[in-house]
């Protein structure tokens, strides 16, 4: 368990929180760049870190990331006209460019130079394979963005989804790095003569409670969990927390699988989850969110590989704070649980589907998790270690020491998946170039 204070440093992301600072170190996705449909389209209201954003698209094509409120007298610029290279306030007709900068202000006299004293707080931006990433940090020369395989590849080879999940962005992360619950809340059901012998799935239902190897690293935490496999062999899942908020999980296969999940925080009881995938690297071709691929065409809303018969439903998305990318099944009707389902164990939750799943228990919780009730186990190690080295982080960038990954963006070029080892071969060293990022590996495939 967590003290009451170390849980609000874990999870308060708001300006001036330690927590919030640390984030603000790092390129954070803002927005899929198809919600922006092209140049002087509609503006969209984003909200990270607690803070009140407006994201439009300039004549160039650019995108700026601004402050909701016009400088002048506190309107929204969410109403503005977006044309001719800036966002136009209605009220006065101050305009403003994706640089912040007031290019023109109609309300004062010609000979007047107060648009050159005014700006509005805007954030640099950049965009990779779909994704508008925006930096709200401290520093005027910019940190590169991070090495993220998933989101490095030419067109037609990735996919990118988004789905807002309604807690705080820890519990979020937290199940992605516990690898545990696989074999209860997703495989629960199977039986594990049933499971297809040799394959990771009946591994894991064969032995529900892995033992585990969790060590620090420079870009966060690994961690190891394996069970025995076939004689003189384990099997190995392999998954990370890369700061601030990437994980990397265990599914498919360790040297095939290419992604990256990322937790990002939009105020502190809600989470925008983004999955940055390679489809052909996952197994079945799975992208595991409502996926816009390659960059082409607009987002597709209700379509998704992770639930019954291949679908899950989206809500339409609306214009609100927290109006995009919210899925139909939710706490308002129970997740659609199936009790009867449940009872006859066909489905061990009666919730449809992995990503559906997950969201129920980390919602289940409530908005921020109260970790002073808590009683872990030694299947929270991953969990225990990631804690400790987030607020570790956030506490060290108050005395001036900067996290490494920040200007080396090559420690997020890394891997995660399952493998099978002989008993005797070291967990680290058997798998070095498994885990390197941009590496090909003829002889594996994505199924096992």
């Amino acid at each position: 368990m967590l003290s009451a204070t170390d849980n609000e440093l874990l999870t308060k992301v708001g300006p001036g929180t330690l927590m919030g600072d640390f984030m603000r170190q790092f390129w954070i996705p803002a927005i899929q760049s198809n919600e922006l449909e092209g140049p002087d389209s509609n503006p969209v209201r984003i909200r990270l870190l607690c803070e009140d954003l407006i994201a439009f698209r300039d004549t160039n094509g650019d995108v700026g990331i601004v402050d909701n409120f016009c400088p002048h007298r506190r309107a929204s610029l969410f109403f503005g006209r977006n044309e001719e290279c800036g966002l136009r306030c209605v009220y006065h007709g101050w305009k403003f460019d994706i640089n912040g900068d007031c290019v023109d202000m109609p309300s004062e006299p010609a000979e007047s130079n107060f648009k050159d004293k005014v700006k509005v707080k805007a954030y640099p931006t950049r965009e990779r394979c779909g994704v508008v990433w925006t930096y709200m940090g401290p520093r005027s020369e910019l940190p590169p963005l991070p090495d993220l395989e998933a989101n490095m590849l030419p067109e037609g080879e990735w996919a990118v989804s988004t789905i807002m999940r309604n807690c705080n962005f820890v519990q979020a992360l937290e199940g992605d790095i516990d690898t545990s619950h696989l074999g209860f809340l997703h495989l629960g059901s199977v039986d594990p003569e049933l499971a297809a012998p040799g394959s990771f799935d009946y591994y894991t239902v064969n032995i529900r409670s892995p033992r585990y190897k969790v060590i620090d690293t420079d870009y966060g935490t690994t961690y190891a969990a394996y069970r025995e496999a076939e004689p003189d062999t384990y099997y190995w899942r392999f998954a990370h927390f890369l700061v601030p908020f990437w994980a990397m999980i265990p599914t498919g296969v360790l040297g095939v699988q290419v992604l990256a999940r990322g937790w990002v925080p939009i105020d502190d009881e809600h989470t925008m989850f983004w999955n940055m995938v390679v489809p052909s690297s996952r197994p079945g071709g799975g992208t595991g969110g409502s996926a816009s691929q390659g960059g082409a065409g607009a987002p597709r809303q209700g379509v998704n590989v992770d639930g019954k018969n291949g679908q899950t439903d989206y809500l339409p998305n609306g214009t609100g704070w927290l109006d995009r990318w919210n899925l139909a099944a939710n706490a308002g009707n129970d997740y659609r649980i199936d009790r009867e389902a449940q009872k006859t164990n066909q489905n061990y939750t009666g919730i449809d589907g992995i990503t559906l799943q997950d969201q129920v228990i980390t919602e289940s919780m409530g908005a921020i998790s109260e970790r002073t009730k808590e009683h872990l186990g030694t299947s929270d190690t991953m969990v225990i270690k990631t804690r400790q080295r987030l607020m570790s982080a956030a506490k060290e960038l108050q005395e001036g020491i900067e996290t490494s990954a920040v200007d080396h963006p090559e420690m997020y070029a890394i891997r995660s998946g399952g493998v099978i080892l002989p008993k005797e071969t070291d967990w680290l060293e058997g798998t070095e170039e498994l885990r390197k990022a941009f590496v090909k590996h003829p002889g594996l495939t994505s199924n096992k």
